[in-house]
Formats: structure tokens, sequence, C-alpha cells
């Protein structure tokens, strides 16, 4: 599963986004639900008060939207999203994060999930009941509906937040029968969150290249830091589009880095070799999650681990980078060739092109 988005300055956050399904009826885990269409997305935003423009690096979001309603402080008891399932029945859930800005914390009270794609990549079935999740990245996971017929509640906690009260970051699971009410606080707490780390890829697990830290072809790393004028650096550099986009400029001639503009902010990379970017963690308003325009890559370093895993990590296309000694590190082929967008996904992105 994909999204589709703008990235025009912030078009995206003012709503110019949405997803994008491609079902396969060769997948190898349909034998494991019963239903998967369009009743069963649920994507999470993050609701501003005023135009993308006037948000503050340090505001947060007035409302957590999930598939588009959410409640704020002081404000009007909406009626919520419902999800309605029926008992017996087991369901494909496809969420997406489309946020701006923060991550959320993803539950639906005692209920459990089998996460079987991160990112339109497939992964091992791998139990979890909770699932942290960061802009730009989606996860499949199948809903056993097997509890008691009633109304659950599913919460959305963003990173900046503690409360559901009152229906905060909040939606409803409603069983065929159920009352059309809100739901009962169960109070469940998570035992069995999702770890980034715990994930494996289905097909071709293991990551490519010589399975040693910083022994790809080409090994990266990407120093990221505010300046005085809060703009994101990636070694020293920031992301300013240039009057002639990368793609003509290459078309006309312009091959290597030192020629492209924006300077500094191009990568150019040989073809069908094995590419290493490390980032660093720590920043503020982290962890800040990175994606990369026209490949998945395989995530050898997870945010939260100090080990390496080459031979069955997770392979996707969106990653956060984690907080202070956190060293999040992928491989990739450069097997697509194009100029690229490597870029931090929050609402003030700076996008690092990426030829390959």
């Amino acid at each position: 599963m994909f999204r589709y988005h703008s990235h025009f300055q912030l078009q995206y956050c003012e709503g110019l986004r949405g997803p994008l399904i491609v079902y396969d009826p060769q997948d190898p885990y349909l034998d494991m639900y019963d239903i998967d269409d369009a009743s069963t997305i649920i994507s999470l935003v993050d609701w501003y008060h005023v135009n993308a423009y006037a948000v503050g690096i340090t505001d947060n979001a007035a409302s957590t939207l999930i598939n588009g309603v959410g409640r704020y402080r002081g404000g009007p008891q909406v009626p919520l999203s419902v999800l309605t399932v029926e008992q017996g029945k087991r369901y494909r859930i496809r969420l997406f994060s489309m946020a701006c800005k923060p991550y959320y914390v993803f539950t639906i009270d005692s209920h459990v999930f089998t996460v079987i794609e991160a990112d339109a990549e497939l992964t091992s079935p791998l139990g979890a009941d909770s699932i942290e999740i960061q802009p730009g990245q989606r996860y499949s996971f199948i809903l056993n509906a097997n509890q008691t017929v009633d109304n659950y509640w599913i919460h959305a906690l963003p990173n900046y937040d503690t409360s559901y009260a009152d229906g905060l970051n909040s939606a409803i699971l409603r069983y065929v029968g159920a009352p059309e009410a809100d739901p009962v606080d169960r109070y469940t707490t998570s035992t069995e969150p999702l770890a980034e780390q715990n994930l494996r890829a289905l097909v071709d697990p293991a990551a490519p290249g010589v399975p040693e830290p910083g022994a790809a072809d080409v090994s990266i790393n990407l120093e990221g830091a505010w300046d005085g004028q809060l703009r994101f650096l990636i070694n020293g550099y920031t992301y300013i589009p240039p009057p002639v986009p990368i793609l003509m400029q290459i078309l006309n001639g312009n091959v290597d880095a030192s020629s492209l503009i924006p300077t500094g902010a191009v990568y150019t990379l040989p073809r069908n070799k094995t590419v290493e970017l490390s980032i660093p963690g720590g920043q503020i308003q982290g962890p800040h999650p990175f994606h990369l325009h026209g490949h998945s890559f395989s995530v050898v370093r997870s945010a939260g681990s100090g080990s390496y895993n080459f031979a069955n990590p997770v392979r996707r296309d969106t990653t956060g980078n984690g907080g202070a000694g956190d060293n999040v590190t992928i491989r990739f082929r450069t097997d697509n060739p194009g100029p690229w967008f490597f870029h931090w996904y929050d609402s003030d992105t700076v996008p690092v092109p990426v030829p390959g």
C-alpha cells in the first residue's frame, strides 16, 4: 500500500494526500483474513486550527483525526469515526500515518494485531498489541474480531499528548449488534508493542552487500541539525528548490553532483551498487521519519537498537531516526536510476535528492 501526496511547499500538510491501495490477487496471506476493502483503511492526521504555513516548529496539533474526524479540547462532542466489524470475522486493516509532525501509538482496546506488511513490503507475521507509527509509514495487520459484541476504543496517541479524555485521539471499533454509543474505558496496557527491529522481510530478506557495518560499496553518514534560522541541515546543507528542477539539469547533461544545484544537497551514486546510509538521531522535535523515493531499503539498524541485522531485517521506505545515541542505518541497491528524494517527512521537510 502506498500514498499519493504533494511535495510542493506545504501542500501535503494542507491536505493534498491520500491512500493508494494496490490489491494483490496472489497475496500469500489471503487465507488469514476475510475482509479487505475501503472500510478497513485507517488514516491518522494531525489537525491544526490555522493554515499549515502558520504552524510553528514547536506547535502541537489541536486534534488527531482518525479517518477525518476528531475531537479537540473545549470543542464539540462530534460523532467519532466508526470501524464496524462482525464477531468471528478477520479483517486486514491498512493503517496510514498521513501526519505532518507527530508520531502516534496506535491501539485497539482488548485486541491484538498480526502485522504482515510495512510500507508496501510484506513481513513475516508478527504479533503486537500497539504500533508506533511515524509520518509516512504504513502497516497492514490482521484484526480478529474475537471479543464480546460491544464498542471498543481505537486510540492514536500522539507523542505530545497523554490523554484520551472525552474521546480525544480516538475512534470506535463497533461490533455488529453493539449500541451506538461511546465505549467504556477499559484502560488496557500494552504488553507487546511492535518493535521495528523484530520485523522480518518475507521475501529475499537479506540486506544487500557485505554483512558488516560500513562495508557497502558506498557509505554515507547524514548528520542532521538545526541552524539559527530554524532550517534543518543535512551534513551542513539545507535543500532549497532550484530554479531548474534537478531532473531537467540531468537531462541537460549535468550528471556530477558538483555541477548540480542546490549545492551540497545532491549526491551522485554509482549504478547497481549497494549504498549504506546512517542517520544519527537526537535532534530536537525528534525522532524524525526519513523516506526514500524510488526504492525500498533494508533497516539494518533500527531506532532503539544498538545491534545490526543483515540477515533478515525489515524492508520498507520510511523509518524514524530515533533519539540521542541512535544511529539508524539502511541499505539499498541503486537499481532504479533517477533523481530520487531522501527526506525528512515532517512539515518542515528538507529533501536530499539522491540520483542513482
